[in-house]
């Protein structure tokens, strides 16, 4: 136990400062980039190093995040305009975690007495803050491409069978022995034996990449196993009994996903306790045993992992979403249940009727469905009042490649993934050449598109003819207008650098047959962009 504890406090340790540095970074910008989504990624920052504080017992951190928090969200609520003195009180708090964060990972935490006059300061901060005249206050919709993001990519290790490491060494050898063959075969030999030797190396070629795959694949129990804990602490926090039930830990899935997955299922878990189970006297009073059970699962769908996280709680409160979608100016009358079961993911709304250091700052649910989109993959949630709630996340199996769908527009291939793509067909005749979006009838149903070419600002002369590939995700569906369709094909993903990385509707790159980079379209975002509009005219 005493070796998990120190790996633990490693990794606190590796995703606090990385969080607290871009924290910093972020705050520094502000002060010349003034803007709301630089002040979302701060609060982000620091609502997560307060709930790995929490988790861990690090009284004293978890103390100063609060009260940071506290600042930051009265900033956000009240748009109030970022000052100076404000950037530097904030600094103050980032550099208290970050000695805080030094002591107790040498076992020496720091008595709460010495951050006392740092959280009053914070405190009086935010009395002044609420004591500013407020605008009236207007929902903030989700950013779909933040300027900055609190946490970058950090260093990763992985431990891999020797077995799997002989099994490449050796495959390996029988490539350069296959490629010296062609090489003398295309010099000496005829075409059916040429042939014949580089059927041989595509085979090689294939069952390395394979074994590079499963290099890359581990278990998702010691990432499950990690919310015993979390389910623990939260229980005694909030006063009520609980039990994690683990299934399919054996399952396995690419590593970075595992990283990937780590901060959804945190949030997930903190919500489940918080808003979804009741106190055992609740639990009595309706039937129930005063013990809840969450349920984590992993398993396998072709070519995806399939994570679900259940409850037997009180389930969502249907009636408190409508006040919720009414106090935003919509309709709730009007709305179906997965349409308010969707108010969830919204930025900044919570369920909640108040804020603990738990949750109620409608934060969690938000970070899932950035995360999550952010691996490729969706987020689904259903629920019983009464019985409770499942949220379901699906992600694929690597991150490394997927299947691709090719299209045109002007000179440049971009590339879709190709599990997003529901059908394609022609732009009606009436609608070639014009600019904008628009709304077609397919099959009796409205499917609001977009054109690829406006969106990534292609410039050059139209096609005579036109298509639209019909995109999917979740329950979602909108057209993307392009010029040319290039057929399916297996991709090789890679990042995009530091200059490309927060373009609008991109979510990679990768090479393409011709040599040539094609870009690979990131299709949740393309779906918001052309249903927003619609939903605004709605």
């Amino acid at each position: 136990m005493e070796l998990d504890r120190e790996r633990l406090l490693a990794t606190f340790a590796e995703e606090s400062e990385e969080l607290l540095s871009g924290m910093e970074e972020v705050l520094v910008s502000l002060e010349e980039h003034p803007d709301p989504e630089r002040l979302r990624s701060i609060f982000r920052g620091a609502h997560s190093v307060k709930g790995a504080a929490g988790a861990l017992g690090f009284s004293g951190m978890t103390d100063v995040a609060h009260v940071l928090e506290d600042v930051l969200e009265t900033l956000l609520e009240r748009r109030l305009a970022v000052s100076d003195e404000h950037v530097t009180l904030l600094l103050a708090a980032v550099d208290r975690l970050r000695e805080s964060l030094r002591a107790v990972l040498v076992g020496q935490e720091r008595p709460t007495e010495v951050d006392a006059g740092l959280v009053e300061r914070l405190r009086a901060c935010r009395e002044s803050l609420r004591q500013q005249e407020s605008p009236r206050r207007v929902y903030a919709g989700p950013v779909e491409d933040p300027a900055v993001e609190v946490g970058g990519r950090r260093g990763r290790t992985l431990r891999v069978d020797v077995e799997k490491l002989d099994r490449i060494a050796i495959l390996t050898g029988e490539l350069a022995i296959a490629r010296t063959r062609l090489a003398q075969v295309l010099s000496t030999g005829t075409a059916e034996e040429a042939l014949e030797v580089h059927r041989e190396a595509d085979r090689l070629h294939e069952e390395l990449q394979e074994e590079v795959m499963r290099v890359r694949m581990v278990p998702v129990g010691p990432l499950f196993r990690q919310h015993l804990r979390t389910v623990r602490d939260l229980t005694r926090v909030e006063r009520k009994w609980a039990r994690l039930v683990l299934e399919g830990e054996d399952v396995e899935v690419d590593t970075a996903l595992v990283e990937g997955l780590r901060e959804p299922l945190l949030h997930l878990v903190r919500n489940a306790v918080d808003h979804g189970l009741e106190t055992p006297e609740e639990r009595r009073a309706a039937g129930k045993e005063a013990c809840g059970t969450l349920v984590l699962r992993a398993f396998h769908e072709p070519g995806s992992l399939v994570v679900e996280l259940s409850d037997d709680g009180r389930g969502l409160h249907y009636a408190r979403l409508r006040e919720k979608a009414r106090a935003l100016g919509m309709e709730p009358a009007r709305m179906t249940v997965e349409e308010l079961e969707e108010l969830i993911f919204l930025p900044g709304l919570s369920t909640a009727e108040a804020v603990t250091e738990v949750s109620g700052r409608g934060v969690g649910m938000d970070v899932v469905r950035r995360s999550v989109e952010a691996l490729r993959g969706m987020v689904t949630l259903r629920s019983e009042e009464g019985k409770g709630t499942t949220v379901t996340l699906r992600v694929p199996l690597t991150l490394a490649s997927i299947q691709g769908f090719s299209v045109g527009v002007g000179e440049e291939t971009y590339v879709l993934p190709l599990a997003a793509v529901r059908e394609c067909l022609e732009l009606p005749a009436d609608r070639h050449g014009q600019s904008g979006a628009g709304v077609l009838s397919l099959r009796g149903r409205s499917l609001p598109y977009l054109r690829l070419r406006e969106v990534l600002g292609v410039h050059g002369p139209v096609s005579a003819r036109e298509s639209v590939v019909v995109l999917g995700h979740g329950g979602s569906r909108a057209g993307l207008v392009v010029d040319a369709l290039y057929g399916e094909g297996p991709c090789v993903l890679k990042p995009l650098g530091r200059l490309f990385r927060h373009l609008p509707g991109v979510s990679g790159s990768t090479i393409l047959g011709s040599g040539r980079v094609g870009l690979v379209l990131d299709v949740p975002t393309l779906l918001r962009t052309a249903i927003r509009p619609r939903a605004a005219m709605g």
